[in-house]
């Protein structure tokens, strides 16, 4: 795309700035590091812009402190960009299953959550960060979430984070990024570390 020009203009009735704010549904997926910050990033560009925003980790245990959720506060309460709403559904890790029934519900209810955050129209951006284990568990049906997210109403975006997206979500989605693993200090035993992982 030389100078920010795509390669085709499609024949969908509408016109270059209609196109341009088209409210958009982003999935970053694959095995490589990288997923949930990229997506922290696009809201730091919503936070620039004054967007409300709204952070649903569905995953994270809530005792887990993230350093973009600490920075992300304190932005969002600063008053000078958009506000920042965080929610955390989850239990614990998904690799350590502490209690599968509780996260399951703790994940459903986020679901319902954002169902009825994006009905409202309560954000413009929807972080819905390691959503894709819910839908690949079958803890939340995909069909209903590509439903419910083709329909929602006015200019809400919304990115999705997480391993093994459901082939229907990607393929409903507007932008999905793959991160693959080329090479990670795991794999020669080294753990994480401040600064780095969290």
């Amino acid at each position: 795309m030389p100078k920010g020009q795509p390669n085709a203009v499609p024949d969908d009735g509408l016109t270059t700035r209609q196109r341009r704010n088209r409210p958009l549904l982003a999935v970053h997926t694959g095995p490589g590091k990288g997923k949930s910050t990229a997506a922290f990033g696009l809201a730091l560009r919503a936070w620039n812009q004054g967007w409300p925003i709204g952070v649903f980790q569905f995953v994270k245990s809530a005792k887990w402190r993230v350093g973009e959720e600490r920075a992300l506060r304190v932005l969002g309460d600063s008053g000078e960009g958009g506000a920042v709403t965080w929610h955390k559904m989850g239990e614990g890790w998904s690799w350590v299953q502490r209690d599968i029934e509780s996260s399951e519900e703790a994940a459903r209810e986020g679901w319902e959550q954002v169902k009825r955050d994006l009905a409202a129209g309560t954000y413009r951006l929807y972080v819905l960060d390691e959503f894709t284990y819910p839908m690949h568990w079958g803890w939340v049906d995909t069909g209903e979430v590509v439903s419910v997210l083709r329909e929602r109403p006015g200019t809400q975006h919304v990115v999705i984070t997480g391993r093994n997206a459901p082939e229907e979500l990607v393929g409903a989605a507007d932008l999905v990024t793959e991160m693959t693993k080329v090479k990670h200090p795991m794999d020669a035993g080294q753990k994480g570390q401040r600064g780095i992982e969290w």
